[in-house]
């Protein structure tokens, strides 16, 4: 058989086609999420940006605790409202009498007419704190005509309550509330929250001051923050 004629007779065998042994390449296919693992990364953002919205939420309060606590609002108003604290059978404790020579500072510029005293008595003790209050003010020059009491409160919101419905009987309501810096924001809140028009004057010579000042700041920006969303009346009762 001549080369041509065999040549003929044999199927020609392209280059580009697989032999009888070639491996085809295997092409890779998305694998398909299970809708568990999917459900599971949506939770965990959700919880992410909620935890952030809530770090955001909390550090702006604790500026704003820090920020109302650094200056004075002091104004023309119809009472100066000082907020209670301990008093040893009727002596203030250094905590307090920091709050009262505030008030003493304030109470030769002629601001307002009168000062509500507050702050009620811890079982065992003789005196209120609004008791001791006045006691210390009067003897520095406080007129006693021109002091209120409000000596039931065992809270900030119990005193400051109290204090607006006495001071609504006598068709007043403007108040200048006197305490440390970082109890500053949330009491005028709590005083606007109960009716009155409130603003601070916060002492200038607190004795909270280092650590004790700085983890009361943290305190007070908590509080902050949750009395704003479910309202500072229901925070009182909910922390005794």
């Amino acid at each position: 058989m001549s080369d041509d004629l065999w040549a003929a007779t044999v199927p020609a065998t392209s280059e580009s086609s697989p032999s009888a042994t070639e491996v085809l390449p295997v092409v890779d296919r998305p694998v398909a999420t299970p809708p568990r693992r999917r459900r599971g990364r949506s939770v965990v953002r959700v919880l992410l940006a909620v935890a952030l919205v809530g770090v955001g939420y909390f550090g702006v309060s604790l500026f704003q605790v820090w920020n109302t606590g650094r200056a004075s609002q002091a104004r023309e108003v119809d009472a100066i409202v000082v907020l209670g604290a301990a008093q040893y059978d009727g002596r203030p404790s250094p905590q307090l009498q920091a709050r009262l020579d505030e008030v003493l500072r304030l109470w030769p510029e002629g601001i307002a007419p009168l000062v509500v005293v507050t702050g009620g008595q811890q079982p065992g003790d003789r005196f209120t704190e609004a008791e001791a209050s006045a006691r210390y003010l009067v003897e520095r020059g406080v007129p006693e005509s021109a002091i209120v009491f409000e000596n039931e409160g065992t809270s900030t919101f119990e005193s400051l309550e109290s204090t607006a419905a006495i001071l609504a009987d006598r068709g007043l309501d403007r108040v200048l509330l006197v305490t440390d810096p970082f109890h500053s924001l949330r009491s005028r809140l709590i005083a606007q929250e109960v009716g009155m028009e409130a603003y601070v004057a916060p002492t200038s010579t607190s004795v909270v001051t280092g650590p004790r000042s700085a983890a009361l700041h943290l305190k007070e920006a908590g509080g902050v923050a949750v009395g704003r969303l479910i309202g500072f009346g229901r925070l009182s009762v909910l922390t005794g």
